[in-house]
């Protein structure tokens, strides 16, 4: 698996056209990261948020094939195992769910960063950085 592990966020940024300079942003770091790592968790959330809740949300069937290609990523699926790890972390990070979800993904996949918006910048957890590529 990759280095490197994308949260939601940087995904649905390289798809939403009302943020131009994110978009942008968004597309070179995956661009620059062709083996990152998802999660399920990470193309389900994708899914719902571009076909759905975007200003311009895209057609099902073209998110569909783009869903198709994620699935072409080093992916960490969701098990029992991976969520009671992740609720350990709720309890000793302060994290909601979906977060330690998100970072249990990502530590399990041996990434050292994880790309993401909605976590805390510079915080290791878990053994995982954040790093908020917008800043």
């Amino acid at each position: 698996m990759a280095e490197v592990f994308v949260d939601t966020n940087v995904l649905v940024y390289a798809f939403d056209t009302a943020d131009p300079v994110k978009q942008r942003v968004a597309q070179g770091v995956l661009a620059d990261n062709p083996r990152a790592t998802i999660s399920t968790q990470v193309m389900l959330e994708w899914f719902q948020v571009v076909t759905r809740k975007l200003a311009t949300p895209l057609p099902i069937h073209a998110a569909a094939a783009v869903l198709a290609d994620l699935a072409t990523m080093d992916v960490v699926s969701a098990d029992a195992e991976l969520v009671t790890q992740a609720a350990a972390l709720v309890l000793t990070e302060n994290l909601s769910v979906w977060d330690a979800m998100i970072v249990t993904a990502a530590s399990r996949a041996g990434c050292r960063t994880l790309l993401s918006e909605d976590l805390a910048a510079g915080a290791t957890i878990a053994g995982v950085t954040i790093v908020n590529p917008f800043t």
